[in-house]
C-alpha cells in the first residue's frame, strides 16, 4: 500500500473532526466535495455567506490576497500575527485545494503538523539557526544566552504577537525560558481540545527573530 499523501492525510483529520487552523474556520461542503473558509469569528461559514456579509472567493490563490493584510491596511509580513482579517469567505473545489490554500495563510504549518504527528518533524536549535548566518547576520552569533532569552518574550510576544507554537530551544541542552511567548501551544483557546484544530508550530526562528538578534546585537557596546 502506498503511503498516504499530505492531501489525503488532511482530508481524514477533517472528517475526524478537525475544523480550525489559526483563525481560520474550516468547512466540508458535503454537495460537492469541496471546501470553505473563512475567519473564526465571522460565525458559522453558511450563515454569514448566505447573508451577503462576506466577500466570496474563489480558489486558493485568492488566498494569497486575503492573507496580505491585516484589517488596518498593514501588511502581514509575519503570517503566524494574530490579525488575519474578517469579511471574506474562500470557496475551494478539492482537498488539494484547502492544503495549497492554507499554506498560504500559514505556510508549511500542514505539512509541520504531519510530520509531528509520524515522528518525523526536525527541529532546529537557536544556536544552529544564528551559526548559518552569512555577511552582517553574523554578529548575532556574539548574543549570550541572556540576550537570546530575552528576545523571545519581546520579538515572539508582545512586539508582533505570534500564534505559533515554539518548538526550538536556544540549544540542544537549554530550553527557552517560560514566557507567554513560550507557552504558546499553537492552538486557539476556543477550540484546543486534541483533534479540532490544526496546530500552528515554529520549527526554527524565523527571519523576523533572525533580525531581531541583529538588531540586538548591533546595540551591544563595541568592547
Amino acid at each position: 500500500m502506498e503511503p498516504m499523501t499530505h492531501s489525503q492525510k488532511l482530508a481524514q483529520a477533517i472528517a475526524s473532526g478537525t475544523h480550525r487552523i489559526g483563525e481560520i474556520e474550516i468547512q466540508t461542503e458535503v454537495s460537492n466535495g469541496g471546501f470553505k473558509l473563512c475567519h473564526a469569528y465571522d460565525g458559522t461559514v453558511g450563515t454569514a455567506a448566505e447573508s451577503g456579509m462576506l466577500t466570496v472567493y474563489d480558489g486558493p490563490a485568492a488566498a494569497r490576497e486575503i492573507a496580505a493584510y491585516a484589517e488596518d491596511g498593514s501588511y502581514r509580513f509575519l503570517k503566524g500575527q494574530r490579525n488575519l482579517r474578517r469579511g471574506w469567505l474562500l470557496r475551494l473545489a478539492s482537498v488539494e485545494d484547502l492544503r495549497l490554500a492554507l499554506d498560504q495563510f500559514y505556510p508549511a504549518c500542514v505539512g509541520l503538523w504531519l510530520a509531528q504527528q509520524d515522528g518525523t518533524l526536525e527541529v532546529t536549535p537557536l544556536r544552529d539557526t544564528l551559526q548559518r548566518q552569512s555577511g552582517m547576520y553574523r554578529r548575532a552569533q556574539a548574543l549570550d544566552d541572556g540576550a537570546l532569552q530575552a528576545l523571545v518574550p519581546h520579538t515572539c510576544g508582545s512586539a508582533i504577537p505570534c500564534a505559533r507554537r515554539i518548538l526550538w530551544q536556544i540549544d540542544a541542552h537549554t530550553p527557552l525560558l517560560p514566557s507567554a511567548a513560550s507557552r504558546c501551544s499553537g492552538l486557539p483557546d476556543e477550540v484546543a481540545a486534541a483533534g479540532q484544530a490544526i496546530p500552528l508550530l515554529c520549527r526554527e526562528a524565523c527571519n523576523h527573530f533572525v533580525a531581531a538578534c541583529l538588531a540586538s546585537a548591533k546595540a551591544v557596546p563595541a568592547g
